[in-house]
């Protein structure tokens, strides 16, 4: 009973919450594209959206005095998240312009995820849709950079959009990087959005590939890119790759998304053949994850502007481990997982394996 008081509590107290580390004072230059510029996100209210499932979900448990239940889906709910904009969206500037108005009247800047291009398979015949999408995507970034308008905004441009270049066939690669250079100078040119591009992560592609990409769609008209969206690498290893990114992009600066990767990846290596190994990453829902260090601008990196929640740890990604179907459906199984499994670790402490201290087998773990 005491749990569930405390926890309703908090839940009616934390519209607006402010994200731990975080100042009161405002910075003049929202954009922050100058690399010796202030940390635009220092200071800021982020938005705590009090309609996103999560706090639903709260509101069931604790209706049904399950309270154990309803504190681990608190951990996700409490927090400021990004709201995630793409091909599902219909009327994207109207809705874009009534997402920010909620995060306006409580007094806090909204967090944004873009996801508009087209990735849907992998194979050398794909070609992301041709041209007519392409011409229907540049569109939406229009109508989006629209519906922003003058509005202070932090944006998380593309996730997965650069290391899936070459699942599209050859003669569509660049035709991608020039889709993506024309929606990072729609955005570039909103006069109160702090823009970051998709970096890719530590355990995907190599540093200087992900910064020579970066340069080409147009990173030095933003503040910087995002690291980990998509994936559950640790956070260290990510500064240690987003630094490498950064000394060959001008010194940006750039956030880790630090929303599954509280007990890190799944790695292993397969044998594939007389002496060969490959190495496998468990990419779509691993099992006994947990959620990594709270949103917060105080990372002890001067590079690093903050960790924050990007990926979104309590939808399905697809079908894989029990997922629900369609992809980006609620599922509260998974959000109960990554509540449960919460860390604030940055690498994986000494005596664990997987993130974890108990000895779990593959199969256990989703592989």
């Amino acid at each position: 009973m005491r749990l569930c008081l405390l926890i309703a509590v908090a839940f009616v107290c934390a519209i607006g919450a402010v994200p731990s580390g975080a100042q009161a004072t405002p910075l003049p230059d929202p954009r922050g594209v100058d690399p010796a510029s202030p940390n635009p996100l220092a200071g800021q209210r982020l938005f705590v959206d009090p309609s996103h499932p999560a706090w639903r979900q709260v509101r069931t448990d604790i209706n049904r005095h399950r309270a154990h239940a309803a504190s681990t889906v608190w951990r996700i709910a409490r927090e400021p998240k990004f709201q995630w904009f793409g091909r599902w969206t219909r009327g994207v500037g109207e809705a874009a312009r009534t997402y920010i108005g909620r995060a306006q009247s409580a007094g806090s800047v909204p967090l944004i995820t873009v996801m508009r291009h087209q990735g849907k398979k992998c194979g050398n015949g794909y070609d992301g849709g041709g041209a007519r999408q392409d011409a229907r995507t540049r569109r939406w970034y229009e109508a989006f950079a629209q519906g922003v308008g003058s509005a202070r905004v932090v944006i998380a441009f593309e996730p997965d959009s650069l290391g899936t270049i070459d699942c599209l066939k050859r003669s569509r690669r660049a035709a991608r990087l020039g889709l993506l250079a024309y929606g990072v100078d729609v955005l570039s040119r909103l006069p109160r959005a702090t823009v970051y591009l998709e970096g890719g992560a530590s355990d995907w592609e190599p540093a200087s590939r992900s910064a020579r990409l970066l340069r080409i769609i147009g990173i030095s008209k933003v503040r910087g890119f995002m690291l980990n969206v998509t994936h559950y690498d640790w956070t260290a290893d990510n500064i240690r790759y987003g630094m490498k990114i950064s000394r060959l992009t001008g010194g940006k600066h750039f956030i880790v998304s630090t929303a599954f990767n509280g007990r890190g990846p799944v790695h292993y290596r397969k044998y594939s053949g007389p002496h060969r190994w490959r190495g496998v990453n468990v990419w779509c829902h691993p099992l006994k994850r947990g959620l990594g260090p709270r949103p917060t601008t105080v990372t002890g990196n001067p590079q690093v502007d903050a960790f924050m929640w990007i990926g979104r740890p309590d939808y399905s990604g697809g079908s894989c481990n029990g997922g629900p179907m369609p992809v980006g459906s609620w599922w509260p199984k998974r959000a109960r997982m990554f509540g449960k499994y919460a860390t604030d670790w940055l690498r994986p402490p000494a005596g664990t394996r997987f993130g974890l201290f108990r000895h779990y087998s593959l199969k256990q773990l989703g592989a």
